[in-house]
């Protein structure tokens, strides 16, 4: 609309540049990261570390995270994690496999609600090494929320030396 010899023009009516237009596509199309990858890595892409971009395996490294520690390892939140530690040399036995399952149905139920633990046992593997007897668990979950019927988790713990 002129208003003496000048032209007014509204903003709506401007496009972009075909730089500009790539590179908005290119934001839009982009997957976000979830959460940070461990161990820990440097990213060749874009950000300082590696990052999860698909849910289900970032809920799976949280939740192996949350076997592996012990009480006290967590800065802030001493009773974060499983404390499986403390059990590793009565792996196999009755009670070891009792209070581990409680041990970690409280860490679950505390910490990762949303992942419903359903089976439990335990196995061990012959590395050859006469250092270190190692041991493992092998946890089978589901996710109700994101319709992950039958997921399983392998963890290993060294029993001594």
């Amino acid at each position: 609309m002129p208003i003496g010899s000048r032209k007014v023009y509204d903003f709506k009516s401007v496009g972009m540049t075909g730089a500009e237009s790539s590179a908005q596509k290119k934001i839009v199309n982009r997957v976000l990261p979830i959460g940070i990858k461990t161990p820990v890595q440097f990213s060749d892409a874009d950000g300082l570390f590696a990052m999860h971009t698909d849910p289900v395996k970032n809920i799976q490294d949280n939740f192996r995270n949350l076997l592996l520690t012990n009480h006290g390892e967590r800065v802030g939140l001493y009773d974060f994690g499983a404390n499986l530690r403390p059990l590793v040399f009565d792996l196999g036995k009755n009670d070891f496999d009792q209070e581990a399952i409680i041990r970690i149905k409280n860490a679950i139920s505390k910490y990762m609600p949303f992942i419903e633990p359903l089976t439990f046992e335990t196995f061990s593997t012959n590395s050859g090494e006469r250092v270190l007897a190692k041991s493992g668990i092998r946890i089978t979950y589901a996710i109700p929320r994101l319709n992950i019927i039958e997921k399983k988790i392998e963890v290993i713990l060294y029993t001594g030396g």
